[in-house]
């Protein structure tokens, strides 16, 4: 991986990069978590409504999962324009993508008013949010990580992982608020209000990127005239190996988000018969205590190796999520506060290993010139399984389970099996320095 010099770029710059690349990961995940939170709270009943609770559920989980089908479109499209015409201009154009479609969600009409077109207008906008997501994340990780000074890679990687658990934590925030209205207004205007939000975000996130500059490793790539005409077609010519390991190694950490930050709100409120408002509150506490462990663990990479924090990582999620799940199957129903320390520990303190590290350590697998296709695809295409699928298998295992998590315990563990594999197999940076002094 070519590392450029970064003495050009002024010291407050580095200030201004950081901010803009983690407020800008924090809105766009704000936007695209959010689908995720108000699906078993009011998308199901609004636009599946004849179908029973469990099956509506599983429909919009369906359509949640399809924004990430598509984020993989997005990764492709604009990691290739990414690599050839810098990080810049395609983050502005993701956050366009992305606050225009959650905007319009909020405005769409539900089935009781047009039908089934209702529905396919969902789908089609959850899509599009899945695109600009899919360029969005390459691009943020890259914006840090090739102005980092020496020896804080990971460090300045770790930054813009803060906006998962800022936009998560935001937008349930957001609806745990609506949701102290009356259930009357909040299923007529309350969910659309959450969507609308989105709007003024946007405003903020631009003006603070359109003022950020290129990085240091893309115009060395340009001025050694070392921009490759298609990306992708360069990723898998040379980098077949390293698609694959970041593939696997993705794994654990979209199964572990989505496990404790979206379909936990199911299990809470129909296995263990609790309130709504408490599973709410469990994700948004979860997600706060998280923030300063991503940061942590980006140090922690740097002084002692990403592959080896990543794996480490790997090994506590597989123990801590079997004892959570537990730990709440057999005391959460009569004790609400034993499911938010279940949930922290998996979610808080381990699953912070694995996506503080994980911008840096893939972008460590690739050279500056397919960088940005090369994360991005790793990330989007490993997005569908690792993420998008997982609250629907999540959802259809405790349900064949009769209400218990054994079969989810043991699909996680499956996962970080996977991930932990591909992780140890990874080749170390230093190779991929000397490969990159050889080209």
């Amino acid at each position: 991986m070519e590392i450029a010099d970064r003495s050009a770029s002024p010291p407050s710059s580095k200030s201004l990069i950081v901010l803009a690349s983690t407020l800008g990961t924090t809105i766009e995940w704000y936007d695209f978590f959010l689908y995720g939170v108000l699906t078993p709270i009011v998308l199901n009943r609004l636009f599946f409504p004849s179908m029973s609770p469990v099956m509506g559920t599983i429909a919009a989980y369906t359509t949640f999962a399809v924004g990430f089908l598509s984020r993989p479109i997005g990764g492709i499209i604009f990691g290739h324009y990414g690599d050839r015409l810098g990080r810049k201009t395609i983050l502005v154009l993701t956050m366009l993508i992305m606050g225009g479609s959650t905007f319009l969600i909020g405005a769409l009409p539900t089935t009781d008013s047009i039908g089934i077109a209702a529905p396919l207008l969902l789908l089609l906008l959850r899509i599009l949010q899945g695109i600009g997501i899919g360029g969005e994340w390459g691009g943020a990780v890259l914006m840090t990580i090739e102005h980092a000074p020496p020896g804080k890679r990971s460090l300045y990687g770790s930054w813009p992982q803060l906006g998962v658990p800022l936009g998560l934590m935001s937008s349930a925030g957001v609806v745990a608020v609506l949701n102290l209205f009356p259930d009357t207004a909040f299923i007529a205007w309350g969910w659309r209000a959450a969507f609308f939000v989105s709007a003024a975000l946007v405003a903020i996130g631009l003006y603070v990127r359109l003022k950020i500059m290129e990085t240091p490793d893309f115009e060395k790539a340009r001025l050694e005239n070392k921009i490759v005409p298609v990306p992708i077609t360069e990723l898998f010519r040379n980098y077949k190996r390293e698609v694959l390991l970041t593939l696997g190694a993705r794994y654990v950490e979209g199964a572990c988000f989505n496990t404790f930050g979206v379909f936990i709100i199911y299990y809470v409120t129909h296995s263990l018969g609790l309130t709504r408002g408490l599973a709410l509150n469990t994700v948004i506490i979860s997600s706060a205590i998280m923030l300063p462990f991503i940061i942590v663990a980006g140090i922690l990479a740097d002084r002692f190796g990403l592959r080896r924090v990543f794996a480490w990582g790997t090994i506590m999620i597989a123990i801590l999520t079997a004892l959570s799940f537990w730990t709440m199957d057999r005391f959460g129903a009569q004790h609400p506060g034993i499911v938010m320390i279940a949930v922290i520990l998996p979610f808080s303190l381990a699953y912070p290993m694995v996506y503080g590290t994980e911008s840096s350590l893939f972008a460590s697998q690739f050279d500056a010139n397919v960088r940005y296709t090369g994360v991005s695809f790793a990330y989007q295409f490993s997005g569908i399984f690792a993420s998008g699928l997982t609250p629907l298998i999540a959802t259809a295992l405790i349900n064949a389970g009769g209400g218990k998590s054994g079969l989810v315990v043991l699909y996680m563990v499956i996962v970080a099996g996977i991930s932990l594999i591909s992780v140890l197999l990874m080749k170390g940076i230093s190779a991929n320095l000397r490969r990159a002094a050889l080209a």
